[in-house]
């Protein structure tokens, strides 16, 4: 298991979004995560998890 870049919650990356960045994969907890770690990879990376606000609760799982 990994965690997601966005929001930091465990992810199986068997079954979980993902996207290439740089040559390297990142798996996410949601699409949610996935698509704002995709509007801007950088900050993320930078930021570390939890740089959006809001935590998670942003949506449900």
């Amino acid at each position: 298991m990994t965690a997601c870049p966005v929001c930091g919650k465990p992810v199986d990356e068997t079954n979980a979004p993902v996207t290439e960045y740089k040559g390297k994969r990142y798996y996410f907890a949601c699409a949610g995560c996935k698509a704002r770690f995709d509007e801007d990879p950088e900050f993320h990376l930078a930021a570390g998890p939890r740089a959006h606000s809001g935590g998670h609760q942003h949506h449900p799982h």
